[in-house]
């Protein structure tokens, strides 16, 4: 064997080792097969590697793919259960919060709340090809229009108003009720010096490629919560404007539901992938600055369609 080969098992020894070892959930099927596959595909782009991520030390990505078309959900992934900072992408828990008190009838979608500082943190919105106008201190918008600025542009500011409004104590309790501790929405987007009082001090938000994906698999499967926010939550997704990770390396007639995000180190992409043949979830969390990041994204998504298509 040669010194190549070898190194190659004892990676590939390692990776079965950790995922013998995640948590996965009663309802999704671990997929060793798919898991394998998917670590070839890491390693082929040159992602199962420790980055350096600076002040913050050094970090793993954190992959995990559901396989919508099998019988039951089958899930692969590699460093799945890995804790990673998931910028933007968080504020799809804070939009299934808001959404279950909507259903819950403790407000409207169209019921206005008012914009106040410090949430209003945007100087411009994310993307320049959105022409909305950036939300600011004494706006008053509705639930939906802010849930509609928070998914589709991430909006900051908005994504703070509606933290606000649901509480970052009832939204974890729903992170909490499917089993995703770990993940609980611990910060605003807004520096520390603003934060609210108790907060200034809290651990940075946290979330890992399982968790992300169950939750996609349920928003899909109807089960996040009841039909109606599943259904809401794959409006909001699908209306997503930013086309540059993942949804670039998928084939134009894939419809896919998904939330991005992106800060310092941290590239981010999930969202559940349907052409009306090959379904599946994908959530890519990669340590990466983000002009770095981007080609990495579309190959990515392209090996993973053609696995998927395969299957």
């Amino acid at each position: 064997m040669s010194t190549l080969q070898l190194i190659g098992f004892l990676l590939a020894f390692a990776f079965s080792i950790l995922n013998q070892e995640m948590k996965v959930p009663p309802h999704l099927v671990h997929d060793q097969e798919l898991t394998d596959a998917l670590q070839e595909i890491v390693a082929k782009l040159d992602l199962d590697l420790t980055f350096d991520i600076g002040e913050y030390g050094t970090e793993t990505i954190s992959l995990a793919v559901i396989d919508l078309n099998s019988d039951e959900p089958r899930i692969g992934g590699v460093y799945m259960d890995n804790f990673i900072y998931p910028a933007s992408v968080y504020k799809m828990y804070v939009a299934a919060e808001v959404l279950n008190q909507v259903s819950q009838g403790e407000y409207g979608l169209f019921d206005p709340v008012a914009v106040t500082s410090p949430n209003d943190v945007d100087q411009r919105m994310s993307l320049r090809h959105d022409l909305r106008p950036v939300p600011s201190d004494g706006d008053t918008l509705t639930v939906h229009y802010l849930l509609d600025l928070m998914i589709t542009t991430s909006s900051n500011t908005a994504s703070n108003v509606l933290i606000d409004l649901a509480t970052r104590e009832r939204i974890n309790e729903l992170m909490h009720y499917h089993g995703w501790q770990g993940s609980e929405v611990t910060r605003k987007f807004l520096p520390r010096r603003y934060e609210d009082p108790g907060y200034e001090d809290i651990r940075g938000t946290e979330t890992c490629a399982l968790h992300a994906a169950d939750f996609l698999y349920r928003i899909y499967t109807n089960q996040l919560v009841n039909p109606w926010v599943s259904q809401q939550m794959m409006t909001l997704l699908g209306r997503q404007l930013d086309k540059s990770k993942l949804a670039a390396g998928l084939p134009d007639d894939a419809m896919f539901y998904h939330k991005s995000g992106w800060w310092s180190y941290w590239t981010n992409d999930t969202g559940i992938v349907d052409d009306g043949h090959t379904r599946f979830v994908i959530a890519a969390f990669l340590p990466i600055r983000e002009e770095d990041a981007l080609p990495k994204f579309r190959a990515l998504a392209e090996e993973v369609f053609r696995l998927m298509e395969a299957r």
